[in-house]
């Protein structure tokens, strides 16, 4: 796991071509959301009216300039939506104590009901939009959204509401779930070619070919319903075990999730009567070394070799369990 550095320069074709994708996509989302309309799910309000409101319903009596600062908007824009607010009853202000330059702004009874209806009806409007997704493409649908997120510099929010990561034991399709994400990962990340999706595919036909219930596991990590993640433990002998394919989804990045994926591997090898577990790596893969190491593991030993099309340093990495 790990986050590669941009590549070579774009071409300026690749990137009228990317900027056109992407205004090609904002017209189909802002359609399909009904952004277009005069007001947004059924309401008087505008997009950015709702945006405003909504910030208003979930902080604690903010000022307008701290309001300004963290949604981007024009300080005279906000103004007039703010006047609107007040002149239909919707907001008060509040004298600050801190700064007496500044006012607090609160929802009134009549803008909390108003947010309320909002809130409702945008709901709905979103579960109808989900409910033609089925046999996992709305999780699949969040997925792609976590990941342009993650792309466009938002930080991933642990205490989202409904948000929670768990970790199961592996069921069928994960392994091949496993594989793919690797290929498609690592590929984006760091430029590793097709023999690198081989080398995954193996291990993990191997794992399921031999698999030694007791004696080897995989957690499947998910967050907010959605797979997130995956580490393997296998046998390689009686009394050493070894950590494999650990992964972690960059839209759940953040989270503590392979630390945690880590930390269950080491307890099973323990509780399984291992002595030591031994993991191999690359260098480059920074964010998944700076883990084992926290963990405990010791770098070992180091060499050089050109594999999935790249010239890299691999690490050998183990930790005494008794």
């Amino acid at each position: 796991m790990g986050v590669a550095a941009e590549g070579s320069a774009m071409s300026g074709a690749a990137m009228d071509g990317h900027v056109a994708e992407v205004r090609r996509f904002n017209r189909f989302y802002t359609q399909k959301i009904g952004v277009l309309e005069e007001g947004l799910a059924q309401s008087p309000f505008s997009l950015t009216e709702s945006r405003v409101l909504y910030e208003l319903a979930h902080r604690d009596r903010p000022t307008a300039s701290a309001l300004g600062r963290d949604l981007g908007l024009d300080a005279g824009y906000l103004s007039r939506i703010l006047r609107g607010f007040l002149r239909n009853r919707l907001l008060r202000k509040l004298p600050s104590d801190a700064d007496r330059r500044q006012s607090l702004l609160a929802l009134t009874a009549k803008g909390r009901a108003a947010f309320a209806a909002l809130d409702v009806q945008t709901r709905r409007d979103v579960a109808r939009m989900l409910k033609p997704l089925v046999n996992g493409r709305q999780a699949e649908l969040v997925r792609a959204m976590h990941r342009i997120e993650s792309l466009l510099g938002a930080p991933p929010e642990a205490s989202a509401p409904g948000a929670a990561v768990t970790l199961r034991p592996h069921r069928a399709g994960d392994l091949g779930w496993i594989v793919h994400r690797h290929a498609v990962l690592y590929a984006e990340e760091y430029g590793w070619d097709n023999t690198f999706e081989a080398l995954v595919a193996e291990i993990a036909a191997k794992f399921i070919r031999e698999f030694k219930p007791g004696r080897e596991r995989c957690w499947m990590a998910e967050y907010d319903g959605a797979i997130v993640g995956s580490v393997l433990l296998v046998e390689k002998t009686r009394t050493v075990a070894q950590l494999r394919l650990l992964l972690v989804e960059p839209s759940a990045r953040g989270l503590g999730i392979g630390r945690r994926l880590v930390d269950e591997c080491i307890e099973f090898a323990r509780r399984a009567g291992y002595g030591k577990l031994i993991l191999w790596t690359n260098s480059i893969l920074h964010a998944a070394r700076h883990i084992y190491e926290r963990a405990g593991f010791k770098l070992v030993a180091e060499e050089k070799h050109h594999s999935f099309g790249h010239d890299l340093v691999g690490q050998f990495w183990e930790l005494k369990l008794k």
